[in-house]
């Protein structure tokens, strides 16, 4: 009998993990981000400044 008692603790540790995990879901989740061109222009902008030629050198 002790060796089921035994078993009993993953159960109810693994019952606890789902019950935490399930009540810090995002219940409403935001909309989706539709603003893609915005958001690839802003990437582009940041990759010319990255690549140009004059860096700020240190020491």
């Amino acid at each position: 009998m002790s060796a089921l008692l035994w078993l009993l603790i993953p159960l109810f540790v693994g019952i606890a993990a789902g019950m935490w995990a399930w009540s810090t879901g995002r219940r409403n989740p935001g909309p989706p981000d539709l603003d893609t061109w915005e958001d690839l222009d802003r990437y582009q902008r940041l990759r010319t400044v990255l690549s140009g030629k004059e860096h700020c050198k240190t020491a």
